[in-house]
């Protein structure tokens, strides 16, 4: 399993930022909002994107969207999602 972030920022503030905040993932750049732009994410009045995320499975198809984060419930909304999908496969 992996998890990556996205951000508008430059790689070296990523870098940074998930140094001092010892992220257990990388922090990918698209500083031309060109993933933003395909998953739905940017916004054109606002320059920040809008948080969501995307539970892909191995083959590459989203197995769930999550069209609002909310910071503090993701973590255990996905493992939620992780352990109710695992659960199905072995049905």
């Amino acid at each position: 399993m992996s998890v990556v972030g996205v951000s508008y920022d430059k790689p070296e503030s990523n870098r940074k930022w998930a140094e001092k905040n010892d992220l257990p993932f990388k922090l990918l750049s698209d500083r031309e909002k060109t993933l933003a732009k395909a998953v739905g994410a940017a916004r054109s009045m606002i320059p920040l994107p809008k948080r969501i995320s995307y539970l892909i499975g191995a083959d590459g198809a989203v197995l769930v969207a999550y069209p609002d984060v909310k910071p503090g419930e993701h973590a255990e909304e996905v493992l939620a999602d992780l352990e109710r999908l695992e659960i199905g496969k072995a049905e």
